[in-house]
């Protein structure tokens, strides 16, 4: 049983990474060969370094498809539904920092 009221979510905020990789020719681009693994390992990593991993606070996770290929790769960061891409763990960083950390949406980044 949770020991947190039930008027607070599980976690401050659950941040899924599509990992999505898609096989054969003309397919839609997919997640997953544009650096999602690193990205997401970085992620948790980083979120475990500063001990925001757990209950109340933040979880990182992989996701299968997200269905917003063309604008990937992307992650999404809930409850607020904030969707994101990034090029490198630098944008990450910056995800973690001002929206995670601060609660600032990450504009330039943001689809």
């Amino acid at each position: 049983m949770s020991d947190m009221s039930d008027d607070k979510p599980f976690y401050e905020h659950h941040v899924f990474f599509c990992m999505n990789v898609r096989e054969g020719e003309g397919c839609r681009p997919s997640c997953g060969k544009h650096g999602a693994e690193t990205a997401q390992k970085h992620a948790k990593k980083r979120i475990k370094e500063l001990g925001l991993n757990g209950q109340g606070k933040v979880r990182i996770n992989q996701s299968g498809c997200l269905d917003r290929c063309e604008e990937g790769p992307v992650v999404v960061v809930y409850p607020q539904g904030t969707w994101y891409t990034y090029v490198d763990t630098s944008d990450i960083d910056e995800i973690i920092d001002r929206h995670l950390l601060k609660g600032e949406v990450v504009e330039r980044l943001k689809i």
